[in-house]
């Protein structure tokens, strides 16, 4: 058990299935939970606006597959350095992949064959994949026509957004897992005036953590208004 620790460690606590918030997106989150903790082959494709909670619900898979003794791997392609397709093939060999952000790559001919490539050098080594991106692969402008294919044959899932009360309980829940409390009139406030995506309000979050702290004030509507306007 020491010895995977530290793969445990390394995947952010707040990213986990357990504080995923669903709405009507229970089948998808089943449906990685289940590929991530068998390492089923049935691999997956997950599809959605910015902000529903696809980054977190892949990060969730490679945590749940490192407490389960295999190695995962993660690689965002909307972050990745100049030379994307060199990074993509620098990657494999895991038991878990996680491929974010597919679409960052469309246009770009080496990315796409690189990504095409270790596409088939995962189903040689038995690896499972789960890929991400804010469309269906026929949607994402990618060129290379063998590509999309591969892609479109894994299983598809399209998350759809969450509404306001799933919203509001993930934002309570993320302020929660930061030993921040806000009740029902700053959600109010916050929700009035502020975007409602889930990447939005996490980086919302995080901002008011920060400023809570320096500030020594715990989180009230004149903390808000003062703080944002």
């Amino acid at each position: 058990m020491s010895s995977q620790l530290p793969l445990v460690l390394r995947w952010p606590a707040q990213q986990r299935f357990e504080t995923w918030i669903a709405g009507d997106n229970a089948a998808t989150l089943a449906q990685v939970r289940h590929v991530a903790d068998t390492l089923d082959l049935a691999w997956v494709f997950v599809s959605g606006p910015p902000g529903c909670g696809k980054t977190h619900l892949l990060i969730a898979a490679c945590a749940l597959a490192s407490e389960r003794g295999r190695s995962p791997q993660y690689l965002a392609l909307g972050k990745l350095p100049a030379d994307r397709a060199a990074a993509i093939r620098a990657i494999g060999g895991s038991d878990l992949l996680a491929l974010d952000d597919i679409g960052a790559i469309a246009g770009d001919r080496e990315a796409e064959h690189a990504l095409f490539d270790l596409y088939n050098r995962g189903k040689e080594e038995k690896s499972t994949l789960l890929f991400a991106a804010t469309a269906p692969p026929a949607q994402l402008g990618i060129g290379l026509p063998d590509l999309v294919s591969r892609l479109s044959a894994c299983t598809q899932a399209m998350l759809k957004p969450l509404g306001d009360a799933a919203r509001r309980e993930a934002l309570r829940q993320r302020a929660q897992l930061r030993g921040l409390i806000l009740d029902d009139t700053v959600l109010d406030w916050l929700f009035a005036r502020t975007q409602r995506d889930l990447g939005s309000l996490t980086a919302l979050i995080e901002r008011l953590d920060r400023e809570s702290l320096a500030a020594k004030r715990r989180i009230t509507v004149p903390f808000l208004r003062k703080l944002l306007g």
